[in-house]
């Protein structure tokens, strides 16, 4: 007798998820009329039966897919490597399995299609990190479910997950107000990301509300075009006493500039930065920080694609996860 055609049959020949086949058989969304017929023509010629469908009623894992831009994770030790770490072990733990693609800068410019959407290898994909408007509206047409991971945009209706970046910069400033600083710059080269952005903003209403000037010279950008870590400090006739840096990369590469330059920290300034990344801890003096819950952040974003394919109508969810501020040695209580 021969050896009953299964679904997961047809799925290895086509490198496609077993759940793919199952809703490209069964009539559901999110899946391609393109695939859909490839699928049925294979399940026709291999001499799959339905009947033994019932065989297959246990619910099997997803494949989903991370997605991220080539500028947030090329670096090695990136913050973007330990979410996806992270992101990779929730999923495990449900019984699901991830798969990274790395988006090259010509492909986010020219609007390419992620392959693991176009050939409809996951199930649905957790996107990491911001990417132009134009490309995510291309991922759109793929039908394929997909959770926004540390970024936000209001106008488009995804579910999201972000870091509290608005009240975690707030909290942060406002450590450095009570600790008698009142000439504090921000860097952060502001609308290159969204995270950078609300950053920005909850140090602005820090300092507004304790009546603090902020002058042209207190904005540092901190990013050339290609999103590398590049920091000016020409501009300056005196220093500020404090920076808040948007992230730690910027705040170690910051704090080594003034140590070659003979400035002191936090002697002479004091330096925070944000997101409680290993870099705050690889420095002399080590730098305050404002911790991000990075695995929070990252099983909230496992149970929303699994939700969202599971229930393609769910409600929208928008998911704000607050951290906590980490006092260390880079901030100097001044008289």
């Amino acid at each position: 007798m021969s050896k009953a055609i299964r679904m997961s049959d047809i799925a290895e020949q086509l490198h496609v998820s077993t759940v793919t086949v199952s809703k490209a058989l069964s009539g559901k969304e999110g899946v391609s009329d393109e695939l859909r017929l490839k699928i049925q023509q294979l399940a026709e010629q291999m001499g799959y039966q339905k009947k033994n469908s019932r065989l297959e009623s246990v619910q099997p894992g997803y494949s989903i897919g991370v997605i991220t831009s080539h500028q947030f994770i090329e670096k090695g030790h990136s913050f973007y490597w330990t979410l996806y770490e992270r992101i990779l072990y929730h999923l495990s733990q449900l019984g699901h399995i991830g798969i990274l693609e790395v988006v090259a800068e010509h492909a986010e410019q020219e609007m390419q299609i992620p392959r693991l959407a176009l050939e409809g290898r996951v199930n649905g994909i957790i996107l990491m990190g911001n990417f132009p408007d134009s490309f995510r509206n291309a991922l759109t047409t793929c039908g394929i479910p997909f959770v926004i991971l540390d970024a936000f945009h209001a106008k488009y209706l995804q579910d999201s997950v972000i870091s509290d970046g608005y009240y975690g910069m707030y909290t942060v400033v406002q450590h450095l107000i009570q600790m008698g600083h009142r000439r504090i710059a921000f860097v952060g080269s502001v609308g290159s990301t969204t995270s950078i952005t609300d950053r920005y903003y909850g140090y602005c209403r820090a300092m507004n509300e304790s009546s603090l000037p902020i002058t042209e010279d207190l904005v540092i950008p901190d990013r050339d075009a290609e999103g590398n870590v590049h920091i000016a400090l020409d501009g300056f006739r005196q220093l500020p006493t404090a920076f808040a840096c948007n992230c730690d990369s910027t705040a170690y590469v910051l704090l080594n500039m003034l140590k070659d330059r003979g400035v002191r920290v936090p002697q002479d300034v004091s330096i925070t930065g944000f997101d409680n990344f290993i870099l705050s801890e690889l420095t002399v003096p080590r730098i305050t920080t404002y911790a991000v819950d990075v695995d929070k952040m990252s099983r909230a974003s496992v149970k929303q694609i699994v939700r969202r394919i599971q229930n393609p109508k769910a409600s929208l969810q928008r998911m704000v996860v607050s951290g906590s501020l980490v006092m260390r040695d880079s901030v100097r209580k001044l008289l």
